[in-house]
């Protein structure tokens, strides 16, 4: 490839990947054209976009970016993953693809980056583990309104209480 060349791939590449801070490095080397279809549509539904390139290019793209750190060590081509809701539920897509050694089985989640710090394959697993944004939303609503509860409760028990109390004593004189 000459010069020119790659100098117009690095740019393409560094104009996809304009805004992007948290990636996956995934591997899809031998999988067939109609699979990599299939795997491709499966992370579209999902939001999720994949870029392959050639390490050495994208290392070349992203250089003094927070993607650079992912690069490191990087051999042969390389799947770049990013998108969906938040980076959680980007890796726990992307490994549960990797798990699936049915569909897809050439397909190897390798590293990332996640806030400019790399990401190995252990490190992915482990972030897939973690509560995704929905879910931490979610938590944290449960834990701003458990206490408003109880206090609700708290405050309307005895004045209901009381309440029973008087319309028995009512229905009594009656």
């Amino acid at each position: 490839m000459s010069k020119y060349v790659k100098e117009l791939v690095t740019r393409d590449i560094r104009q996809r990947l304009e805004g992007v801070e948290d990636a996956v490095l995934v591997s899809c080397v031998g999988m067939d054209a109609n699979t990599t279809n299939e795997l491709r549509g499966e992370l579209h539904k999902k939001d999720i976009h994949m870029l392959v390139v050639k390490n050495s290019l994208a290392r070349r793209a992203t250089e003094g970016t927070q993607l650079a750190a992912a690069f490191e060590g990087a051999s042969g081509p390389v799947g770049v993953c990013w998108g969906s809701s938040d980076f959680v539920s980007l890796v726990k897509e992307v490994v549960a693809l990797d798990k699936d050694k049915e569909k897809f089985e050439k397909f190897v989640a390798n590293g990332g980056v996640m806030d400019g710090e790399a990401l190995d394959a252990d490190g992915l697993k482990a972030v897939s583990k973690w509560p995704s944004r929905d879910e931490q939303i979610s938590m944290l609503v449960g834990q701003i309104l458990g206490p408003g509860a109880n206090l609700s409760a708290a405050m309307l028990g005895p004045g209901k209480m009381l309440n029973s109390q008087i319309k028995q004593k009512g229905e009594a004189d009656e």
